[in-house]
């Protein structure tokens, strides 16, 4: 494991200590948002991203160190396992090497190759590659018998085992896997007869460019062209050039032994090389390409669940509709519903005046804070109806995604929260709770049914949900929650805790009411000491009587502050409160073995803002009231807008319409910029330009730059 320890450490350039320190944590079930946060001093201060990338290097070493297991035991098996051989499978962390070096021992099928070594033609193969034989016909005529009908069948034989050998030499391999990365060029041609099917490829439909040069979102577009059966793609090098590299290599004499194996060696590559080595790279280019998308993908859920909160207030929240109305729900300041009814202020129903009646009825009778509409079909006019309304109070209206909200309203999770309501109330319920914590609404939701992100369902889909739901733990991690509101299922995500001591907690509160400590949660049924320790840091209780049981200070450290407290003559409570009693700490005083200044850091920090929420303020938004459709579009109008979904190659922004614009990549900054996170974020409030407007294909561009932003 020493040698797994140094080769992360190369990779990474982090120290071994760190990666041994961080892999006995892994190994004894520390959780990464646990070890990022409560074991600094173990790790050095490493971060999610670097303890998950340590954990990802040591799976994939060890997923090689067991196929190199399979691969010496085949070769062991088959009696060609010499010392000089084992040692280089030993000696192999490339997992391209590992397999070249397999694939002479690799069991196949029936090969050409094969068939031909069982005619007898192996002796006639070795002959032609040692290209001496001049009078090659009289040599040949010797192996015509049996299955060998005629010279040219013999040749025809010899010429398969030496293009299966060309296929299996790790040199000549090398060779073309060379030219494919410096000159593969990667094409795609619409299939024939479906021009009309593929109209959303046309841009594909005669595509030609050098495959380094492909982006990701481009190539999987292609890829997700080809498996629906649109588009024919192909990745090819110069051809000739290929074969001449092979021909320097095998071809070493010019009499008509050299002009067999030449032919042979045409063949090895048209026939066995390229298309390896082509599915070789396509795999290659297709996982890069899927790791970037993951990393979009990732980067915009964690900013989706991070966005500000509105907090606990009483909120009305509207799911928008024309024909079936506007449905209504009342939430109190814990998300829990009140009332629920259908409004009709748009045709074709249209009553104006009962809508407006009712609404002002309900703000007033459930004591509303705050009004949440859902983006989706009628948005801009029920928003336009509810602002022009007189209450008696002032309101905030927000305009909340709906992304997600009907995968969410017919879901498992949502019929045990409201088995007697239907999908439009639970839709509604969900559209307010996202105002009230997106955090905690958002994680009820598969992350893929957010719309955020790029081709996702065309990614290795067991990489991005790991990726994915580590994503939602270490955000919920970041977080925290109340331990006595939290839904079984927010609970799932945090350190320490899975779906079943989840549920235990839930059921013990329903019980025995609201904790009223951390300690307490020793009571749950199957909460362990190992989970309690990953889990008690991330839960806060508000009305707890030890106020340290509201912050991120870990029950381990309480010791720790209750020291301070007790050396400067105070109880917590009064340290927490006072910050001129907080200035007379001398931290460094509190520094042990196991406790170093970086936890000590970290408590200073909760003790000056006590469960704190790293995320922003929420803020209000209010679209360009003259524009509701594509056609109230015109250059070079300056709209507001949120951004609604990020890619690598720009950004799509909501304009207050039903189609998304897009700010490419060149268009977000006048200075150059390689990722548009660099300068936007996810539901960040942006004013853009139109820059065209295609109206047919409903597609709008639009530029940031020149454009002042508020």
């Amino acid at each position: 494991m020493e040698l797994f320890h140094k080769m992360i450490s190369a990779a990474l350039n982090i120290s071994e200590k760190q990666i041994n320190n961080t892999l006995n944590l892994l190994k004894d079930g520390a959780t990464i948002p646990f070890i990022s946060r409560y074991r600094k001093e173990v790790t050095g201060g490493l971060d999610e991203v670097q303890i998950e990338n340590i954990k990802n290097q040591y799976d994939k070493l060890c997923e090689t160190a067991k196929r190199k297991e399979t691969i010496l035991s085949t070769i062991s098996e088959q009696g060609k396992l010499t010392a000089e051989l084992q040692k280089r499978i030993d000696d192999t962390w490339d997992t391209t090497e590992l397999e070249d070096i397999y694939l002479p021992y690799k069991p196949k099928r029936k090969t050409r190759a094969e068939a031909a070594r069982q005619k007898g033609l192996e002796p006639l193969a070795v002959t032609l590659m040692l290209q001496r034989e001049n009078n090659l016909e009289a040599k040949v005529g010797s192996f015509v018998k049996g299955d060998v009908k005629t010279i040219e069948d013999a040749l025809k034989g010899a010429r398969d085992i030496i293009a299966e050998q060309v296929n299996e030499d790790e040199r000549a391999r090398n060779a073309i896997r060379n030219q494919f990365s410096r000159q593969a060029v990667i094409s795609a041609k619409v299939v024939k007869g479906k021009e009309e099917e593929a109209a959303k490829y046309r841009d594909y439909f005669e595509f030609s460019e050098p495959l380094k040069r492909c982006t990701s979102h481009r190539l999987l577009a292609i890829r997700r062209a080809e498996s629906e059966g649109m588009l024919k793609v192909s990745i090819s090098p110069d051809d000739e050039e290929c074969i001449e590299r092979l021909e320097r290599q095998f071809v070493r004499s010019n009499n008509e032994c050299g002009r067999q194996v030449a032919e042979a060696v045409q063949d090895a590559y048209k026939r066995l090389l390229k298309p390896s080595i082509e599915t070789e790279f396509a795999a290659i280019t297709k996982e890069k390409a899927d790791e970037e998308a993951i990393r979009v993908f990732v980067e915009n859920l964690r900013q989706l669940l991070l966005a500000p909160p509105l907090g606990q207030k009483r909120v009305l929240a509207i799911d928008p509709g024309f024909r079936t109305g506007c449905k209504i729900v009342c939430l109190d300041a814990q998300g829990n519903l009140l009332h629920n009814e259908n409004i009709y202020p748009h045709p074709p129903v249209e009553k104006k005046k009962e809508a407006a009646a009712k609404l002002r009825k309900m703000v007033e009778a459930y004591q509303i804070e705050a009004i949440a509409i859902g983006n989706g079909t009628a948005s801009r006019e029920t928003e336009y109806f509810v602002t022009t309304q007189q209450f008696d109070r002032p309101l905030q209206v927000f305009v909340v995604s709906e992304q997600g909200a009907s995968i969410y309203s017919a879901s498992k999770i949502a019929r045990d929260e409201f088995p007697e309501y239907d999908v439009t109330v639970r839709g509604a319920v969900s559209i307010g709770r996202r105002l009230m914590d997106p955090l905690a609404e958002l994680v009820k939701i598969d992350p893929k049914s957010i719309g955020v992100g790029q081709y996702q369902h065309d990614v290795d889909q067991s990489k991005l949900k790991k990726a994915l739901d580590q994503t939602v733990e270490n955000c919920v991690n970041l977080v925290g929650v109340n331990l006595n509101t939290a839904s079984s299922h927010l609970l799932t995500y945090i350190s320490g805790l899975g779906p079943q001591l989840a549920q235990n907690i839930v059921n013990y509160r329903a019980e025995n009411g609201a904790f009223g400590s951390r300690k307490e949660l020793m009571k749950v049924p199957r909460m362990g000491a190992k989970a309690f320790e990953q889990c008690a840091g991330f839960l806060r209780i508000p009305q707890a009587v030890n106020p340290l049981d509201n912050t991120a200070v870990h029950p381990e450290s309480y010791c720790i502050v209750e020291q301070m407290a007790k050396d400067l003559k105070c109880s917590v409570a009064e340290l927490i409160g006072n910050k001129e009693l907080r200035t007379k700490i001398n931290i460094s005083a509190y520094v042990t073995s196991t406790v170093g200044m970086p936890t000590l850091q970290d408590i200073m920090q909760e003790l000056e803002k006590p469960g704190r929420d790293p995320r922003q303020t929420i803020k209000a938004f209010e679209f360009d009231k003259n524009v509701r459709t594509i056609d109230d579009l015109r250059e070079g109008m300056i709209l507001p807008g949120i951004v609604g979904n990020i890619t690598n190659f720009g950004a799509f922004v909501d304009i207050g319409i039903k189609e998304n614009g897009l700010v490419h990549l060149s268009q977000l900054a006048e200075r150059f910029i390689s990722d548009p996170t660099e300068v936007v974020s996810i539901h960040q409030h942006v004013m853009v330009k139109i820059l065209s407007v295609d109206y047919a294909r409903k597609r709008i561009q639009l530029t940031m730059i020149g454009v002042e932003q508020n």
